[in-house]
């Protein structure tokens, strides 16, 4: 007889198998445990399929979002602890094949899924979750004793283990040691026993024993080392459970704006990166129309109502369909007009949903510095004839003080602002190229940060800064704080999703703390 048709072969190959699901499950609830602030609410947020709304409509009450919590968390643990070592293993299989059928319906491999569609482990129809489904349904209807496991020691007789073990008649074997075979078979049983040793070993060593990098980040927070403030964000990462409340918002010609405004520039895939040159390959990656849209979900829990980014087929593909599953994030769009065809983009915004649009920064600097005044008037005072708010922006100084004395009644403008303290500004660098002209340098953006906020505070007029974080070099609570207690009324900011609430939380704190002052008045 062939080694693998042996009963014993097939008793080992049960016994493994069913631990290696039971390692999945527990490693998998442990790991949420040890995950700071893990919430199942951003894949609630990400489902597809036909119960979508279901699933992103619980994500949004937060009773139900911790009822979801616990119940995976302490749902793996159990079934995989149970299935591990061998322990009501028909009802742990039963509750595995329960809990994976709402992982798999909850983002069904044949809809369109935040990876997308051929990711290894998605299949159209068949995806991991199926796969491990279908074998503890399999698992659950194979006889307890074709296992090696805990619950099958209770059932272990001497008489049974001798007459099992040797086929001739009980009266007629003289050399059978009885409790010699009890003992063989309880350490068979217990076969898990080591195993979960090693499972111990690797989550402490994963989770429990963390690296001497690591710890040397998460000691610096709080630091003054502002290098290291853009690297510390993701020591901690919090979500709508943690989210203290929504951000205030202003009103832009009767337009509601929530104070921080969802920055392009990530999901576009440009930014800032200086000699990171893996970045915006990295942004395009990570950034999928599913990423985009929980980011959006994220954003509008928290009150950033509003998006600024640019007017793409990409971008546009994916504010209809986030509108269509009834997102409603507005839309201010910065835009690259043609001088000869202006009409075309401001058209293609607004015919898009667009809300407000905007002379992007690079541009209003430019025709400012070439005196295309006109142009800028009529870019303007189109997009107003479009039943939309328009503004420009730029990066200079000069940009608005030419936009004041040539009458551009602009409904809002969106300049840069920024301390000087970060870690690549040269002071010892004459400041006298323009920041257009300075990106093969690309180590500042506000080169008058303070005559800045002399001339804004001498405005009537709603003003949105950028570039508050000097490109990721400040802590969000420095930047936020510089830029609102100098006259700013909105900063629009580009966000990870994983970056979404903790920013919410720290503007909320930095306007009610009593030691925040503002000397400009609000605008909007």
């Amino acid at each position: 007889m062939d080694s693998v048709d042996k009963p014993g072969f097939q008793k080992y190959l049960f016994t493994f198998l069913r631990i290696a699901i039971g390692w999945h499950f527990l490693y998998e609830g442990i790991a949420k445990i040890f995950t700071p602030n893990w919430s199942s609410a951003s894949y609630l947020l990400n489902s597809s399929g036909p119960l979508a709304g279901f699933f992103i409509a619980m994500a949004q009450n937060q009773f139900l979002v911790y009822l979801a919590d616990y119940t995976i968390i302490f749902g793996l643990i159990i079934i995989g602890l149970a299935l591990f070592i061998g322990l009501s293993t028909r009802i742990a299989a039963l509750s595995g094949v329960g809990l994976l059928f709402l992982f798999y319906i909850s983002n069904p491999p044949f809809s369109i899924n935040p990876i997308g569609y051929g990711i290894e482990g998605h299949y159209l129809i068949v995806n991991k979750n199926l796969v491990e489904m279908l074998t503890l349904l399999a698992m659950a209807f194979i006889p307890k004793t074709s296992f090696f496991s805990v619950e099958n020691l209770r059932n272990l007789k001497t008489e049974t283990l001798a007459t099992n073990v040797v086929d001739v008649p009980k009266e007629a074997n003289h050399y059978l040691n009885p409790k010699a075979l009890d003992r063989r078979n309880m350490v068979k049983n217990l076969i898990s026993i080591p195993l979960l040793g090693g499972f111990v070993y690797s989550v402490a060593r994963n989770y429990g024993w963390g690296s001497h990098e690591e710890t040397h980040l998460r000691n610096q927070i709080g630091a003054s080392d502002a290098s290291s403030g853009a690297t510390i964000k993701l020591a901690r990462q919090l979500d709508l459970s943690e989210l203290k409340g929504p951000i205030p918002s202003g009103k832009i010609k009767g337009v509601d704006i929530g104070r921080l405004i969802c920055g392009g520039n990530l999901i576009s895939g440009f930014a800032h990166s200086r000699d990171l040159i893996y970045v915006s390959n990295f942004l395009k990656k990570y950034f999928t129309t599913e990423k985009v849209i929980e980011t959006f979900n994220l954003c509008e829990a928290s009150g950033i109502n509003t998006t600024a980014i640019g007017t793409g087929e990409m971008e546009r593909s994916i504010l209809q369909k986030h509108w269509k599953r009834g997102g409603k994030i507005q839309w201010l769009a910065p835009m690259y007009p043609d001088e000869k065809d202006y009409k075309k983009i401001i058209d293609l915004a607004t015919d898009n949903g667009a809300m407000g649009t905007m002379l992007i920064g690079n541009l209003g600097d430019q025709w400012v510095r070439e005196g295309k005044f006109d142009l800028i008037n009529n870019v303007v005072e189109y997009s107003k004839s479009k039943g939309v708010i328009a503004g420009v922006a730029g990066h200079e100084l000069s940009t608005f003080q030419g936009l004041e004395d040539n009458g551009i009644n602009a409904d809002f403008y969106m300049k840069t602002l920024h301390d000087t303290s970060y870690w690549s500004w040269r002071d010892n660098e004459p400041k006298e190229k323009m920041i257009i002209d300075n990106y093969a340098i690309d180590n500042y953006w506000a080169r008058k940060p303070q005559e800045t906020v002399d001339f804004m505070e001498s405005l009537n007029k709603p003003w949105i800064a950028f570039k508050v974080l000097a490109a990721g070099a400040f802590h969000p609570r420095q930047g936020f704080k510089f830029a609102f207690e100098n006259g700013a009324d909105f900063a629009c900011v580009g966000m990870f999703d994983f970056q979404v609430v903790e920013d919410a939380n720290i503007l909320n704190e930095i306007l009610v703390d009593q030691q925040f002052t503002r000397k400009r008045n609000w605008m909007a």
